[in-house]
C-alpha cells in the first residue's frame, strides 16, 4: 500500500507560518526551515517580554512617584510607607498618573499622607 503523506495539510501548516513571518528580514520570511525557527524564537521572546513589560512599567511608576514626591520634600520609600500606614488604597499606577498628569490631586494625596 502506498505511503500517505497528506500534503494538503502539510502545505497549509507551512503557509500559515510563512504568512506569520511576513515582514521578517531576509530568508527568515520565505524559507520554511529558517522561518519556522525565527517564528518559534519570536514566540519565546513574546512570552518572556510580556513578563518583562510588567517589571518595566512598575519601575517607571516608581520613578514618576519618586520625582513627584521629592518636590514635596519626601522620599519614595517614606511616602509609600505612609500610604500603606494611612490605608490609602491607591496603587502605584494610579499614583504615578496623578503625579505626572494631575499635580494638584497628587499634592492633595501627599498632604493627606503627611498629616
Amino acid at each position: 500500500m502506498p505511503r500517505s503523506v497528506n500534503s494538503v495539510a502539510s502545505r497549509a501548516r507551512r503557509k500559515k507560518v510563512l504568512k506569520l513571518t511576513r515582514g521578517y528580514w531576509g530568508r527568515r520570511s520565505n524559507v520554511w526551515t529558517v522561518a519556522k525557527n525565527a517564528f518559534e524564537k519570536g514566540l519565546t521572546y513574546a512570552y518572556r517580554d510580556r513578563k518583562t513589560k510588567k517589571r518595566n512599567f512598575r519601575g517607571l511608576w516608581i520613578q514618576r512617584i519618586n520625582a513627584g514626591v521629592r518636590e514635596h520634600g519626601m522620599s519614595y520609600s517614606e511616602f509609600m510607607g505612609q500610604v500603606h500606614k494611612k490605608g490609602i488604597a491607591l496603587n502605584r499606577k494610579v499614583l504615578a498618573d496623578l503625579a505626572m498628569n494631575h499635580p494638584k490631586a497628587f499634592a492633595a494625596v501627599v498632604k493627606a499622607v503627611k498629616k
